[in-house]
């Protein structure tokens, strides 16, 4: 692990695109800024984790029905707003 000492409002960067800043220091905690890209996931690591373990569970839940699935995403070609069959002209 590399550690690095910076003070309020000095900045480290990662790569060319993401700066790490220092924003604030008060007594243990230290409350930090993070400049990503929006395609950069940037958690907390109990979320990180916790997103892993549900993409865990996921993976090992049963097979899906992609027959129920079916009814969830309108046909091809035809949104939600149009009728099924065009209208007869009177």
């Amino acid at each position: 692990m590399l550690v690095l000492t910076r003070k309020r409002d000095e900045s480290i960067m990662i790569g060319d695109e993401i700066r790490v800043t220092v924003v604030e220091v008060r007594g243990d905690q230290v409350k930090i800024g993070i400049d990503a890209p929006r395609s950069i996931p940037v958690h907390r690591e109990e979320v990180y984790k916790e997103i892993l373990e549900e993409n865990r569970r996921a993976a090992l839940s049963g097979p899906i029905d992609v027959e129920e699935l079916k009814g969830l995403v309108p046909p091809q070609g035809r949104s939600d707003h149009e009728p099924a069959e065009p209208k007869a002209k009177d």
